[in-house]
Order: structure tokens, then C-alpha cells, then sequence
């Protein structure tokens, strides 16, 4: 018998369904089960930087039950997941099986010991599982110390700093992270890039023209002169161009009387077919953003809803940054499109596209059905899916279908209308001519763009009516997490397991708070960065942190030793806190309200614990009134009875979405997409 060691029970379930009759034992460790205990610093500076590690409290049992069922085999399959988690998972594993050696930083194997083998897989489907099992592979030790580096980099920038924070707050559940407090720049920088911008306004002017049919295009030029312009500033994130025009408020009513005493032709009619191609198949980061941006749902969620479909065969591993498709997948793919759609929607040959992450493995594929038969109608039927599952799942299939279907041809229609006094208006029509890949992708598309307009070159044209439109400069949009997530990734910052819980993580603490699905950093959040970002500039400089996130590349490549990385972080990084903790200056954090203590008449204070804020009385200790602060859904109802919906968090922390008359109404909902 052979014991296969995996993470989680839903993928040992899986195991045990393609493996039945066979002479193996799967068992699922449930994640982690040996980690640095969280109670201490747990990294030996003494000791090239030691990790401490030990097994999990929680996961006692769990690994004496291991040990038992490893005692009954003979040979040992470590079958967890592709990244540097699975095998660091896989390691401590075995180190706790005592099939490791482990001299610091060095780690092996032990000679003579049981046989240990590794397998390797990107989806779990019996073909996949077979042919993994038939080629086992070695434990890839370069990737354990990657993940081992990051542990360790990351453990020292939270347990060093988050002290500092704690005296200088008066707060002993805020922290630092190396990439977190990064995140949080974005955000905070951005929010001071909105305040900053000087909104301006401008007009824009729109005739509506009639042959026929009406035209409405929108006013480019007068002699040639281009009334529009494009202004760019550099912020934190990069440059940030927006729209203005030279057309101002005076101006409008000489303008439009003008324009009104003109006579009008069709000075020109273009026309240029276009070829589009669909874009690559999804990653981590691009699948989270497209969820986010199409169902509202969290990073966290969507990659929960992932892992259900991975666990039960439906897709391909979900953290990968690799554009790759097998061979496999593309040929059945071009089969099924051909007799689904027809061959003319079918490629000659597949289509493959280039990653443009460094570091990306080749090897790994991007996120694809494990099926190109088991359409989303299919897997419904077939599996047990929430329509949460199967709107993931749909996103996942119709992407990855897309990328091997024909380009789409879409004619580009370019109307120019001019006066006499040679007032240009122009506008733009899309036809398309060939929905290719369109057609399962954005299917509306195709069907709302399917006539051209019917006017030609030199058709005299009436003006109907002249719509000017009052506008303001546009500062730059708050984050949502689909935007900061590609912000994140372009970077450099982080990688797309990390993303994630990262996010999750900033609002938990409340140093970022959603407005519907904007976010915008609380006034702890704020201090917080402003304080870290100045104090410690270069370790929380966007360069910086992508520079490090490049070297702990280069040790999972092999190519960067373990020490040298962790040296040459540490080194620096203590002159700046030991100087750092000699100031003893707070960290003021105050929001004004005008609410008064009903108990004494004293003024109320905004207070922040780790449940959020509240109201506390100014005349603590003596009064200590407290009452929770709503925080409000902006446009969301409740469906109950109208009442307006608030955020709560559970006590567990989760937030969730409620109705402000509880209790008399007790509507309650865990997905804002669902409001």
C-alpha cells in the first residue's frame, strides 16, 4: 500500500474516486501542519536566521494520525498542490515523518529511508493523476526555501514593527507587513491624489444631425483646431492622463448660436475592418479582477469558489501567473468548437499567447476547464455547484474556449460632418461582420452591433438640435480590489496567492474601508502609512519590494542562495528600527462628530478597536457610554422592509450586510453582489 499525502479532503475525496480499488491511502493534512508559532518572534538572528518551526496546536491530532497510517506503508506520495506552499506543505510533512534531514539553511533527505516521491500535477483528472504516478518526481527544495525566505522576511517586518506601531497607537492588535503596508500605499497615496486634483470645468458639444435616419457626433475641431485635450500627471501608481477641452463657460452661448447658423454635409464616411482577438486565458490576478469587476465578489471569495473547482476536477490549478495551455486541451478544443459552432469559428492552428511575468513557469498552464465537453449547463448537472461555483466555473470555461476560436472581424465607421464655417463633428459606428470569438464571450456585443448608419459622402445633413454637456476634470478613480489587484501585479508586488488574503487582511483591520466597491483608507489606515512610508522609506518603496519579490524568485529558480537574500534585507533594515524606536512620538488618530454623549452632554469620540469604529464618550473613564456606528451601503435597500443597509461584522470577524432596523428586521445577506 502507498500512503498519497494531500492539503485538503475534498481533493483526498477526489483521490479516492479516480483511485478506487487501487493500493493507495490518500490522507489530507488540512493545509499547514508545522508553522512558526505565532506566541514569539520564532527566527533565531543567531543562527543564520533560524526558523523556529513547530506543529500547529490546532493540528495534533491530525499529524499523530499521520504518523500512524505512514508507519502502515511502505512508500509515500506527497501529492500537494503545484506551488511553494504545496511544497513547503509537502516538506514539513516530511519532516515530521523523519525523512528529512535538516542542518540550517540546508535540507534533504535521508538516505535509506522510506521511498519518498513527489507528483506533480495541474489538474486533478484521472489522466492527469495516472500519468503523475507513473513519473514521480523529487521534492523541489529550491521552492521550500522560497517560501522558507518569504516566512522568514515576512515574520520579521510584522513582529519588529508591529511593537513600534502598538507603543506609538496605544493599539496592540494593528500591524506592518512587508507587502501589505505596500497595498495600503496605494491606497492612501491615492486618496490623497483625489484630494489634491483641482476639478475644473469644461464642455463638451453634441449635434444631432438627421438624413433619414439621426447622427449624433460630437464636436472635434473648428479650422482644423482641436478643441479636445489630453493632460497627464505622474502619481504614485504612474501616469494618470485625463480629458479636457478648451470650450468654457462663457463661451457656450456665441458658440452654439454659431454653429446653429451653419449648413452641414457629410464630409467624409470611413470605413476600416479590424481583426480582434480574444485576450489570453485567465491567470489568478485576471480571474480575480473579472469576478470582482462582473459579480462584485471579493478577492477572498473568488479564490475560495476556485479551489471548489480545482478540488473537484472542473479546472486547472488556479494560482498560476502562466499563460501556457497543453497541447491536449487546444487540439479538443478546436474538435468541439468546429462541431458546436461550426469550422469556420475553429482555428488552423492553436493560439498561444506570451506571458509577461518573469517569473512564470511554462510548465504551469493557466486556468482552464479540466473538460472542453463539460460546458457550464454540463457541470451543473454533473456536479454539485452553488451558482456562485458555476459563475466562476462559466467565467473559466468561456475564456479559455475563446482564446482557440477565430478572430472576430468588426468594421470601424467613421462619420465626418462639417459646416461652412467648418465646425467638424464626428462619430463612430462599430459593425460587426464576423462574431468569431465573440460569440461566446460577449455574445450582446455582436447583437448590438449588427447595422451601419445610412448616410454616405456628400449627403446634406439638418441639424435637429445642438446638446452642450457641462463637465468636470476627472481626478483618478479610488482603488477597487480588481484595480489594485492589476496595480499590484504590474509592479511587481506580491504574487497571486498573496493577493488575496493581503486584501482581505487591510479590511479586516479597518486600514481600508469599502464604499460600494471603492475603497478608501480609514484615518488609521492613514496614519499607519504615512507613519511607515516616512519612517522606513526604502523597505516600503514599490521598487524595493518588487526588487525583493525578484530575488525570492531567484531562489525557488535556484539561481540566489537563501542567506544571501535574507543578509542582505536584515542588515539594513535593523540600523533603521533601532533608530526608529529611540522616537517615542504617537501616532495621533482623531475623526471629528458632531454627536453628543446622551448619559452626560459630553462630546462624542470616533474610536477604533479590531471590530471597527465606535462612539465612545470624551469623559472616559468617568462616563463610558459606547454605542456601535453604522456604517451605510450606498443605493442598498433592504428587501425586507426598505430599511437601509449596514456593514456588520460577526465575532469572528466576517463582515456581512444587514438591515439598520435590526431587530425588529433581521434581513442579513454575506454577499454584496446578492444586495
Amino acid at each position: 500500500m502507498t500512503l498519497i499525502i494531500v492539503e485538503s479532503p475534498t481533493k483526498a475525496r477526489t483521490f479516492n474516486a479516480i483511485l478506487k480499488g487501487q493500493d493507495y491511502f490518500v490522507f489530507a493534512t488540512l493545509g499547514h501542519i508545522r508553522d512558526l508559532p505565532s506566541n514569539k518572534l520564532s527566527v533565531d538572528y543567531t543562527k543564520d536566521f533560524k526558523p523556529d518551526y513547530a506543529i500547529m496546536s490546532r493540528k495534533k491530532k491530525t499529524v499523530d494520525q499521520l504518523k500512524l497510517e505512514a508507519q502502515k506503508h511502505d512508500e509515500i506520495i506527497l501529492a500537494t498542490d503545484p506551488d511553494r506552499e504545496g511544497e513547503s506543505i509537502s516538506y514539513h510533512a516530511a519532516y515530521i515523518l523523519g525523512l528529512m534531514n535538516e542542518k540550517w539553511p540546508e535540507i534533504s533527505f535521508k538516505k535509506g529511508g522510506k521511498k519518498v516521491r513527489r507528483i506533480v500535477f495541474h489538474e486533478i483528472t484521472k489522466n492527469a493523476l495516472v500519468k503523475a504516478l507513473e513519473k514521480p518526481e523529487e521534492l523541489r527544495l529550491d521552492l521550500v526555501k522560497a517560501q522558507q525566505a518569504r516566512r522568514i522576511i515576512d515574520r520579521i517586518v510584522g513582529y519588529e514593527l508591529s511593537p513600534l506601531l502598538w507603543k506609538k497607537l496605544g493599539k496592540n492588535w494593528v500591524s506592518a507587513g512587508r507587502v501589505q503596508t505596500v497595498a495600503l500605499r496605494f491606497v492612501v497615496e491615492r486618496e490623497k491624489e483625489i484630494e489634491a486634483f483641482n476639478k475644473e470645468p469644461y464642455f463638451q458639444i453634441y449635434g444631432i444631425f438627421k438624413n433619414g435616419e439621426e447622427v449624433r457626433g460630437k464636436l472635434i475641431s473648428k479650422d482644423g483646431v482641436v478643441y479636445e485635450k489630453k493632460i497627464k500627471l505622474e502619481l504614485f501608481a504612474g501616469p494618470y492622463e485625463y480629458t479636457t477641452t478648451s470650450i468654457l463657460k462663457d463661451q457656450i452661448e456665441a458658440l452654439v448660436s454659431d454653429i446653429q447658423k451653419d449648413s452641414y454635409t457629410v464630409k467624409d464616411f470611413e470605413e476600416k475592418i479590424i481583426k480582434r482577438y480574444p485576450p489570453p486565458p485567465f491567470t489568478t490576478s485576471l480571474l480575480q479582477q473579472d469576478a470582482i469587476n462582473r459579480f462584485g465578489f471579493t478577492s477572498k471569495m473568488v479564490m475560495k469558489l476556485a479551489q471548489d473547482l480545482y478540488e473537484q476536477g472542473l479546472i486547472t490549478y488556479h494560482r498560476t501567473d502562466s499563460f501556457n495551455l497543453s497541447s491536449a486541451f487546444v487540439f479538443r478544443a478546436k474538435d468541439f468548437i468546429a462541431e458546436t459552432y461550426g469550422k469556420e469559428y475553429a482555428l488552423e492552428k492553436p493560439r498561444g499567447f506570451r506571458t509577461k511575468s518573469r517569473s512564470a513557469q511554462e510548465a504551469h498552464e493557466a486556468i482552464r476547464p479540466t473538460k472542453v465537453e463539460r460546458t457550464p449547463d454540463n457541470a451543473l448537472k454533473t456536479k454539485k455547484l452553488s451558482k456562485n461555483h458555476k459563475m466562476i466555473y462559466e467565467l473559466v470555461y468561456n475564456r479559455a474556449l475563446a482564446t482557440q476560436m477565430a478572430e472576430a472581424e468588426v468594421k470601424i465607421i467613421t462619420v465626418s460632418i462639417e459646416g461652412k464655417k467648418k465646425y467638424l463633428f464626428q462619430s463612430e459606428y462599430q459593425q460587426v461582420l464576423f462574431d468569431g470569438f465573440l460569440r461566446v464571450l460577449f455574445p450582446e456585443y455582436a447583437k448590438k452591433h449588427s447595422t451601419k448608419p445610412a448616410v454616405k459622402k456628400g449627403d446634406a445633413v439638418t441639424l435637429q438640435n445642438i446638446e452642450p454637456e457641462e463637465k468636470l476634470t476627472q481626478p483618478p478613480y479610488r482603488y477597487t480590489e480588481a484595480s489594485l489587484i492589476r496595480t499590484l501585479e504590474e509592479r511587481g508586488i506580491g504574487r497571486p496567492s498573496t493577493y488575496a488574503p493581503i486584501l482581505s487582511l487591510l479590511q479586516d483591520k479597518s486600514y481600508v474601508e469599502k464604499e460600494g466597491r471603492l475603497l478608501k483608507p480609514s484615518n488609521l489606515g492613514t496614519a499607519i502609512c504615512n507613519y511607515l512610508s516616512d519612517a522606513f522609506k526604502e523597505l516600503f518603496d514599490i521598487n524595493f519590494t518588487a526588487g525583493l519579490e525578484e530575488r525570492l524568485d531567484k531562489i525557488a529558480e535556484g539561481s540566489d542562495k537563501l542567506l544571501h537574500v535574507l543578509r542582505e534585507f536584515y542588515d539594513p533594515f535593523q540600523l533603521i528600527l533601532t533608530a526608529k524606536e529611540k522616537d517615542i512620538t504617537p501616532i495621533k488618530v482623531k475623526e471629528e462628530t458632531t454627536e453628543v454623549c446622551p448619559k452626560c452632554g459630553k462630546p462624542l469620540e470616533v474610536k477604533m478597536s479590531r471590530f471597527g469604529k465606535f462612539f465612545a464618550c470624551s469623559g472616559y473613564p468617568d462616563c463610558k457610554f459606547t454605542k456601535s456606528m453604522l456604517k451605510y451601503v450606498a443605493g442598498k435597500k433592504c428587501p425586507l422592509d426598505s430599511g437601509r443597509i449596514v456593514i456588520r461584522y460577526s465575532k469572528t470577524k466576517k463582515r456581512f450586510y444587514g438591515c439598520e432596523n435590526y431587530p425588529e428586521c433581521k434581513f442579513v445577506s454575506f454577499s454584496y453582489a446578492q444586495l
